[in-house]
């Protein structure tokens, strides 16, 4: 049994992704870090050693610690966190038990992360007036990649200009890394390159693909996917309020891809078998 204070590999893989996920510290000494540099989704690198120094900054929050194998270095960094008013638990075997429960969750690969500024942020900079893609990119990067992510929409001649002098990573124009691929759109670049390719991303990804691609027959989900997103285009323009509106129906369509895929539904719900829903 696990101890107090402490969180399971499979009690957090299901948080993972979801908006009310905890804040996930990877507290491992440089040299665990440097024999496996692939870190939980969403979470930010910390040094134990100077706890004391940051761990106010969590105050009020709900944090996960991960060391290597969920000993002294997690336990202590997560008692100061709590000590600092944060609501702080342990990842039960850390690092180790992690990468050990085949199919619970995937690993970030940090290759290609961006830099973060002196906020801790990523920045991320792409074309204004959002449709499918852009919104799920950010969608994407906020919930499994950086939750403190920062995208600037701007006209489309000025991507690379702004790009270059904001220090920011462009994403679905021309000529960039994170662009579309043959018929593979950014969002299943982005999919790929961090090493997200669990079965709910990639399912999610053929919807995403369908709605960006002009091929809504791809899935029956892409349909509804791109009549969504070009209703929110209408509803808003602000770009970023589009894209705080739209956060909850990636959180659906994610949900739906992780949990409910099996699930149907049909009137009168009386009949036999006109309503199933999957196992939890």
């Amino acid at each position: 049994m696990p101890a107090p204070d402490t969180i399971t590999t499979s009690q957090l893989s299901r948080l993972i992704g979801l908006p009310d996920a905890p804040l996930l510290l990877d507290v491992r000494t440089e040299d665990d870090y440097a024999t496996d540099p692939r870190l939980l989704p969403a979470s930010f690198r910390r040094d134990a050693r100077t706890v004391t120094n940051w761990a106010a900054d969590y105050a009020g929050r709900s944090v996960v610690v991960i060391c290597q194998r969920g000993l002294k270095l997690s336990q202590g960094v997560a008692a100061w966190l709590r000590q600092s008013g944060a609501m702080a638990e342990v990842l039960d075997g850390g690092f180790e038990a992690w990468v050990k429960s085949a199919g619970i969750g995937t690993l970030l690969r940090p290759d290609h992360i961006p830099l973060r500024n002196n906020q801790d942020q990523t920045v991320w900079v792409t074309r204004a007036r959002p449709k499918v893609d852009r919104i799920a990119c950010p969608w994407l990067i906020r919930r499994f990649v950086d939750p403190n992510a920062v995208f600037l929409f701007v006209a489309p001649s000025e991507v690379t200009a702004v790009a270059e002098r904001f220090n920011a990573t462009p994403f679905d124009i021309e000529e960039v890394f994170w662009s579309h691929r043959g018929e593979r759109c950014t969002f299943d670049a982005m999919v790929e390159e961090f090493g997200l390719e669990s079965e709910p991303l990639k399912r999610l990804a053929l919807i995403v693909r369908g709605a960006d691609t002009a091929r809504p027959d791809l899935v029956p989900e892409s349909a509804g996917l791109l009549a969504a997103s070009l209703g929110l285009s209408r509803m808003y323009r602000d770009d970023l309020a589009q894209l705080d509106a739209a956060m909850g129906l990636y959180d659906a369509f994610y949900r739906w891809s992780r949990d409910a895929v099996a699930e149907t539904h049909n009137w009168p719900a009386g009949q036999s078998g006109s309503h199933k829903e999957a196992a939890p």
